[in-house]
C-alpha cells in the first residue's frame, strides 16, 4: 500500500443564497425558497437532489494514514466557514500528495469541492493540476478516472460500469462493517439547523471509516496487502477507535456486524 492515504467524505446542504441568485427568487423566505428550489429540481431531474454547484459544504471528514499511524479528523461549521474548511482541506495537498480514497468522490465530492473552491476564489493546483504545472501529473492525477492517485471505490468496484454502482451502506454491511447505523444523509440539514455539530461529524466520520475498511478489503483483493498485513491494519483501526470517544457507537456496532460474515467474525474476541 502506497502511503500516505487520505480517505475523505463531505456533507452538504443546499446553498439557498446561490439558489436564489441563480433562479431570481430573492423575495422568498428561507423556507419558501427551499421548497421552491426543491420543486424546480424535481421538475428538472425528478428528485430534490440539487445540482452540484448548489451544494454548500458543512462538514469535511478524513482519515489520514501514514508511517505514524491513523488519525481521524473533521472540519465543520461549528468553528469554520465553508471557505475556511476548504482552505484547511486543500492545504493538505500542498504539503503532501496522498492517495485519495472516496466512495463516489469522482461524481460528487470532488466536483462539489471544485465548484465551492471556485465560488470562494480559492486556488488548489496540487489537487486539480492535470499536468499543466507538474508534467508528471499528466500520467497520474486526482481527476482522471483510470489513474490511481484518487481511488473512487464505488467506481473501481463497479469496474467503471455505472450499471454496477452500489451504495456505501449496502457494501459496508455486506462485508461485515457497521454501515450507516442510525444516521442518514437526509438528517444533515436538520443537524445543521440544530447546530448538532458533534452528531454531524460522527456521521461523516462514520462514512469515512466504512470507506477505509472497504479500501483495506479492496487492497487485500488486489494483492496489494497480504492477509497478515490486512489483519494488522484492521487491528490497528480497532485499537485506534477505542481511543476515540466520538466513535464508540461505531466500534460497538462493528463488533456486532463483524459476526455476520465468516471472514470478519474473529475481528473481535468473543465475549463470555
Amino acid at each position: 500500500m502506497r502511503l500516505p492515504v487520505l480517505v475523505f467524505d463531505i456533507e452538504t446542504i443546499t446553498d439557498l443564497n446561490a439558489g436564489a441568485h441563480l433562479y431570481q427568487l430573492h423575495d422568498l423566505s428561507q423556507d419558501d425558497l427551499q421548497q421552491a428550489l426543491n420543486k424546480l429540481r424535481r421538475q428538472e431531474h425528478g428528485s430534490d437532489f440539487q445540482r452540484i454547484p448548489l451544494h454548500e459544504i458543512v462538514c469535511i471528514s478524513g482519515l489520514w494514514f501514514d508511517e505514524k499511524g491513523l488519525r481521524l479528523f473533521s472540519f465543520n461549521r461549528e468553528h469554520d466557514s465553508e471557505a475556511s474548511m476548504l482552505q484547511k482541506f486543500l492545504s493538505i495537498f500542498e504539503k503532501r500528495h496522498p492517495v485519495l480514497v472516496s466512495w463516489n468522490g469522482s461524481q460528487f465530492d470532488l466536483p462539489v469541492i471544485l465548484f465551492r473552491a471556485m465560488y470562494h476564489g480559492l486556488s488548489a493546483p496540487a489537487l486539480f493540476d492535470q499536468g499543466e504545472i507538474d508534467s508528471q501529473k499528466r500520467f497520474n492525477n486526482y481527476q482522471n478516472r483510470y489513474h490511481h492517485q484518487h481511488v473512487d471505490l464505488m467506481d473501481v468496484m463497479a469496474m467503471f460500469n455505472g450499471r454496477n454502482f452500489q451504495k456505501l451502506d449496502d457494501i459496508a454491511q455486506l462485508l461485515g462493517f457497521p454501515g450507516k447505523r442510525q444516521g442518514a444523509g437526509y438528517l444533515v440539514p436538520e443537524q445543521v439547523r440544530q447546530q448538532a455539530w458533534t452528531a454531524l461529524a460522527q456521521y461523516c466520520e462514520g462514512d469515512v471509516l466504512n470507506t477505509w475498511l472497504i479500501y483495506l478489503r479492496w487492497m487485500l483483493l488486489k494483492g496489494q496487502l497480504l492477509a497478515e498485513d490486512h489483519r494488522q491494519l484492521v487491528d490497528a483501526t480497532i485499537q485506534y477507535l477505542a481511543t476515540q470517544p466520538q466513535q464508540q457507537e461505531f466500534l460497538a456496532q462493528w463488533q456486532k456486524t463483524a459476526q455476520r460474515t465468516p471472514f470478519t467474525s474473529d475481528f473481535f474476541p468473543v465475549q463470555d
